[in-house]
């Protein structure tokens, strides 16, 4: 179909994902079934093939089906070469319709490509990773002419998938938008010799999940146009919660995956019975829950630092880490075994289901949050919105955009990062000061509601799709 012959449709909108669904992408998920639910169609462009066995329950009502780009094998270790010879032959077919099609544009993209391997050189080698993503593009680029109803591309996250989406917007002539969030923005090995700014300049807009970010974007590249869209309460999570009442959704939630031994268990295990924690009047023992991946800059090491000085100075304590174990789990639980073996449990990853009980039980909601050694930074952790939606009052570090969530002594206790004495003092005081944990707990659910309302927040995209503002 020639491109003058039909008119794309003036909602329907690509979305380049990297891989989908993935249930630590629970926020993009959350983000295309309200798009959806505005009435935008979208098409679903994945980069790599499914690889994760489970996922949330928003994916199964999502209409959008994921279009699957071939599969590849690794750069690591290999030449282009090599490389080529292993993985072209997927990509030819794809590559020679769009050529043969747009073949000023193919060359086009082909150059962008090679003038940013050679320039993000190691040594005399050029990157070989532009290579893989000009094919890619290619595939994508295809499809998207083949099907002739998306009239704009957008990706999430800045490095990778957006020079995807880049070229392919070369290849196609759609704009094409994206979403920076954290470490793909403010590590330059992941956009190096300048490629943030070129891709920023190249795109119709750019969006961000805080304001810290905007500024930072904002710096790299000033003439482009940058526009903040928290992510708010995801969609799952949303769901369980009930519509302006505190108390826990009457059905049952399975916490199977919430170790026996923890003295709370009871507390929510049950939703009939659970009690909120902002209403527990009792300090002994004071329920503290965190919860993400075991990356150094979550900080779970300083948490731990600080619970073993709240145990040494004798306040009773259990902390609940919940989330999949990852590069700094090993450093993490040697802390526990060595500093506060009994004050410490680990649950692994839980659904929202189970996090919402576990977060019912519990006091306080702690995080303390880094930018790490490689320069990667949370911006507003979506564990940290979900537990203050659930009457959690938190103490967090001022780092990165979550001051823009928490506010201290209103809404939550927020102390320096890299500091456990801080975070020790911090829990003991709400741990001593009942009324203080009510009244953070009711000003976090009122900021959630007021600012982190995912609906509203999806119509703000909706609207930059559709051509207009946020």
């Amino acid at each position: 179909m020639a491109d003058d012959q039909a008119r794309p449709a003036p909602e329907t909108v690509g979305y380049v994902l990297k891989g989908y669904p993935r249930i630590s992408e629970l926020f993009i998920a959350s983000e295309i079934w309200r798009l959806e639910q505005l009435g935008l169609r979208l098409r679903l462009f994945v980069l790599k093939p499914a690889d994760e066995a489970g996922h949330h329950p928003v994916v199964d009502r999502i209409e959008a089906t994921p279009s699957y780009l071939p599969e590849t094998t690794s750069l690591s270790g290999v030449g282009a070469g090599q490389w080529l010879r292993d993985n072209f032959a997927s990509f030819r077919p794809a590559l020679g319709r769009v050529a043969g099609r747009h073949p000023l544009r193919t060359l086009r993209a082909a150059a962008a490509a090679t003038g940013q391997a050679i320039r993000a050189r190691d040594g005399l080698r050029p990157r070989s990773i532009y290579l893989k993503e000009f094919l890619q593009a290619a595939d994508v680029a295809d499809r998207l002419l083949r099907t002739g109803d998306v009239r704009h591309l957008h990706a999430h996250f800045a490095h990778g998938t957006t020079t995807v989406t880049w070229l392919a917007s070369m290849l196609t002539k759609l704009p094409f938008s994206f979403t920076g969030h954290a470490k793909d923005i403010y590590r330059q090995s992941l956009n190096p010799a300048g490629l943030l700014g070129r891709k920023m300049r190249a795109a119709s807009f750019v969006v961000t999940c805080t304001g810290a970010n905007q500024e930072h974007l904002r710096r790299v590249e000033p003439t482009a146009d940058v526009h903040l869209v928290y992510h708010g309460l995801n969609a799952d999570f949303a769901a369980l919660l009930p519509t302006g009442s505190a108390a826990v959704r009457a059905e049952p939630v399975t916490v199977d995956a919430v170790p026996a031994k923890l003295a709370w268990e009871r507390a929510v295990a049950a939703a009939g019975t659970a009690t909120l924690a902002a209403e527990r009047d009792d300090v002994s023992p004071l329920r503290i829950v965190a919860v993400g991946r075991m990356v150094p800059k979550k900080g779970f090491d300083v948490l731990v630092e600080a619970v073993a000085e709240l145990t040494a100075r004798g306040l009773e304590l259990e902390l609940v880490i919940a989330g999949e174990d990852g590069p700094d789990a090993a450093n993490v639980r040697r802390l526990v075994a060595e500093r506060c073996p009994d004050a410490v449990q680990f649950t692994g990853p839980l659904s929202q289901c189970e996090l919402l009980a576990l977060y019912r039980g519990a006091d306080v909601f702690a995080l303390a949050c880094r930018v790490d050694a490689d320069g990667d930074r949370d911006g507003i952790p979506n564990v940290m919105v979900e537990a203050m939606a659930a009457g959690l009052p938190v103490v967090s570090t001022a780092v990165s955009g979550i001051p823009e969530l928490v506010r201290d002594g209103e809404n939550g206790l927020l102390v320096p990062p890299e500091d456990p004495g801080a975070l020790a003092s911090a829990l003991l005081r709400l741990a001593a000061d009942v009324p203080l944990r009510h009244r953070l707990a009711a000003a976090g659910r009122e900021t959630v509601t007021e600012r982190f309302d995912g609906d509203v927040l999806a119509r703000r995209m909706a609207g930059l799709f559709r051509g207009g503002q946020p």
